[in-house]
Formats: structure tokens, C-alpha cells, sequence
């Protein structure tokens, strides 16, 4: 049963709520995951400009980075059987109206004003899932990450709670 290794962020409007925040990260806990690395991060444009590159030439592209960048977002790496396929079913779906209609007890369903402003994102893919990590944490080794989140219990070291340089 080997954990994958998958890239959740917590964007403005739930990193500086506390309240949203707090539910946000009991959901996680609840729904077995393990936190192998956490940090809160203010994404300069070109950090987000970077992450968001897929879209670039969308309609909704500016004022995905200009949501990005207005504050700090929360970047947890989290590790667990299936992480992708749970995480991204926890999140809700990508269409905020329809989370509040059919899956309004998922983060997005709770707490997504818009599809632009969805408060989450989840990587889609293992290659999604190193490529972002590798933003948010760029001094980190996926394959160690892995490592750590599959090592037995007595093996592994607590997840780093710091407060990040900017990246």
C-alpha cells in the first residue's frame, strides 16, 4: 500500500481565515492524510504565472494570478493510498455552482466563491504532482518526499512547519 505524494493549496480566502483554515486541516486529518511538508507562501506574479502556465491565454487566466498573488496561500504536501483521487474528491469539483449544489459538504462546496476564486487546488497527475511540488518546495526532493511518507512510523521525522523564504 504505498502513499502517494500530492500537492494541496490552500489559497487566500482559506489560508487567511482561521476558522476556514482550522476546518480545512481537520477534513485532511480526518480523511487519513499525513502532512510531509507544510508552508505558507506569498506567490510573486511569476511564481504564479509559473504554476498557472496551462491556462496561460485563458479568459480566466489574470484574474486566476491576480487571486493567487493578493495573499498568502498555505502549501502542504500530503501523502496518503490514492492521495490524488481523494484529495481532488475532497476539494469538490473545479465549477464552484455545481459544489454548492450537489457536493456542498467538499472545501469547494463549503467555501468557493467562484471557479476562478475555488479556495483549493490538487494536483491531477503523480507528473502534476512533482512538477508543483517542486514549486512550493523547491529545496525538496520528490522522490525523498515520497520516501518519508512511505517510511514506517518510528522512521519519519515530524513535517516542517516553517515559514518559507519566497521561492
Amino acid at each position: 500500500m504505498l502513499k502517494e505524494v500530492t500537492l494541496a493549496l490552500l489559497k487566500p480566502s482559506i489560508a487567511q481565515h482561521p476558522h476556514r483554515l482550522q476546518t480545512v486541516l481537520r477534513s485532511i486529518h480526518a480523511s487519513g492524510f499525513q502532512i510531509v511538508r507544510s508552508r505558507e507562501c506569498l506567490l510573486t506574479r511569476e511564481q504564479s504565472q509559473e504554476f498557472y502556465k496551462e491556462h496561460k491565454g485563458r479568459f480566466f487566466y489574470r484574474r486566476l494570478v491576480d487571486y493567487t498573488t493578493s495573499a498568502p496561500s498555505v502549501a502542504l504536501a500530503l501523502a496518503r493510498k490514492d492521495g490524488i483521487k481523494v484529495w481532488r474528491s475532497i476539494m469538490g469539483k473545479t465549477k464552484v455552482y455545481q459544489t454548492h449544489i450537489h457536493e456542498q459538504a467538499t472545501i469547494r462546496g463549503l467555501f468557493g466563491v467562484s471557479d476562478t476564486r475555488n479556495c483549493v487546488h490538487g494536483s491531477d497527475s503523480p507528473d502534476s504532482a512533482r512538477r508543483e511540488l517542486a514549486i512550493f518546495f523547491p529545496d525538496e526532493d520528490y522522490n525523498q518526499l515520497v520516501s518519508e511518507a512511505n517510511a514506517p512510523a518510528h522512521d519519519t521525522k515530524p513535517h516542517s512547519t516553517s515559514k518559507p523564504h519566497d521561492h
